[in-house]
């Protein structure tokens, strides 16, 4: 895929994690791509909906499964703007997406090579391409500027 379409998907993904900061949530987005066309967008609600599974690429994951009308979305792309979590790349494993495109790394919790990779172990059922970095510096601005907010007095 060219650089300048995983650009575009990206910052549609970071304009959705600007909808969480708005909304007093951790600011990611994510969007679920396939043949071209975005077919789910979501970010954080776990505040909203009171539910800590209710991260971006869960939602989206949910929204993407209803509108191809099957679990499997293996010729389907995530873009989140943050690596995966190991909740949210266990579910990806589990619907079998073709790739997961992600802005910045998460060292301390990040499931796609960040402290783990849940996303190619060899031993489950399924492996995602990973490319990370995509508009890295301002997926990770956006979350700096959020955590920065919540600890001022």
């Amino acid at each position: 895929m060219e650089l300048a379409s995983e650009d575009y998907f990206m910052r549609e993904a970071l304009r959705l994690a600007h909808r969480a900061f708005a909304a007093d949530e951790v600011p990611i987005g994510a969007v679920i791509v396939r043949e071209g066309e975005i077919i789910a967008r979501a970010w954080n609600q776990v505040e909203l909906l009171k539910d800590a599974t209710a991260h971006a690429e869960m939602l989206a994951i949910t929204q993407a499964e209803a509108s191809v009308g099957d679990w499997r979305l293996n010729d389907c792309d995530l873009y989140v703007t943050k690596e995966p979590c190991p909740m949210c790349a266990g579910a990806i494993v589990h619907a079998r997406l073709r790739r997961v495109v992600f802005g910045c790394p998460d060292a301390k919790g990040g499931a796609a090579g960040g402290l783990l990779n849940l996303l190619q172990m060899p031993q489950l059922n399924h492996r995602s391409e990973i490319t990370p970095g995509v508009l890295a510096d301002e997926c990770a601005g956006l979350l700096k500027e959020f955590f920065s907010a919540r600890r001022k007095p």
